[in-house]
């Protein structure tokens, strides 16, 4: 991807975020996996049944967007060299979230500082796959902090890094692969079989990104005067301890740089799931912690612009 494309795709996510009036790839992906699972479900019998239409829709939706992108970018291209340029940029942008996340993460401590805790229960519910409608305050801070590190890789840094590889189709796959695990990379009754491939598949594709993440979250402690030592300490102590190979990466880290407690137990569909901790409590999870968490990701988000704007003018040789 050019340099300068990248630079109005990093500058559009900033200026508009994803507003719900506009096509975004990640719903039209969303659509196909739902529509691919209905046509999947009726024939499948057995448990390797199962595993099989997982892995025949895993591979379809990801290889499908990969060539859409590419075929759209070459059809474009091919009419107008500024209509090419332009939907690269619009493509690009769509797979970064900088400014929904902070948005939606503002939203939730607005709420909370006009101590509104019905609302911020609903508000936070938005970026949150938990039960909310119990939560306390301080629960509350813990769904949004934790929310805003894990997205902060798979929503900020791992878009970067798969369009600082392969460009928009590179990001636009990493996105499919996310949502698909979203949809379907579940360990229930329903998605144990089904979901394994797409499960497997993110947790290759977050790999690099979530570990770069956590680095990143460290220098932006640094950079805002956070703890960065601690940033660090409990990265390396504690993520491990996450079920999942990489979330815990970034929640650790974000723990550290806040000197606050992540973790423990949730509640889903009223079931409780009891995690593991990260950190230790020697702040209070109030909404200074959250405010704290948005510098710190958005520190993340420009380190990851700078980094990946650098690699690529190192390719092209030049910026402009």
């Amino acid at each position: 991807m050019p340099p300068a494309l990248f630079i109005l795709a990093y500058l559009l996510d900033l200026a508009i975020g994803d507003p719900e009036q506009l096509p975004h790839p990640v719903r039209l992906i969303g659509s196909a996996i739902k529509r691919g699972e209905a046509i999947l479900r009726p024939l499948i019998k057995t448990r390797s049944g199962e595993f099989i239409g997982g892995l025949l829709l895993t591979v379809t939706v990801v290889g499908a967007t990969a060539t859409a992108a590419v075929l759209l970018l070459q059809l474009a291209n091919w009419l107008n060299r500024a209509a090419g340029a332009a939907l690269m940029v619009y493509l690009a942008s769509t797979t970064m979230a900088t400014r929904n996340l902070i948005d939606e993460a503002r939203a939730v401590e607005r709420v909370l500082r006009a101590g509104d805790i019905a609302r911020a229960r609903v508000q936070v519910g938005r970026i949150v796959g938990r039960d909310t409608d119990k939560l306390s305050e301080s629960e509350i801070v813990r769904a949004a902090v934790e929310s805003v590190a894990e997205s902060a890789s798979d929503g900020i840094v791992a878009p970067m890094f798969y369009l600082a590889l392969g460009g928009a189709p590179a990001a636009l796959a990493y996105k499919a692969i996310n949502t698909l695990d979203s949809m379907i990379g579940h360990n229930d009754s329903r998605y144990r079989y089904f979901g394994r491939v797409a499960a497997r598949l993110d947790d290759v594709a977050n790999f690099a990104p979530a570990r770069l993440t956590a680095l990143l979250i460290t220098a932006a402690a640094f950079l805002s005067g956070r703890n960065w030592r601690a940033a660090w300490t409990v990265w390396q102590r504690d993520a491990a301890r996450h079920k999942s190979p990489n979330a815990g990466r970034p929640e650790a880290a974000m723990a550290g740089a806040l000197g606050v407690r992540l973790g423990g137990l949730n509640f889903y569909d009223g079931e409780p799931h009891y995690g593991a901790h990260f950190g230790e409590a020697h702040n209070p999870l109030d909404n200074k912690a959250l405010k704290d968490s948005l510098i710190i990701v958005g520190l993340v988000s420009l380190l990851m612009f700078l980094m990946s704007l650098g690699w690529l003018t190192y390719r092209h040789g030049r910026l402009f």
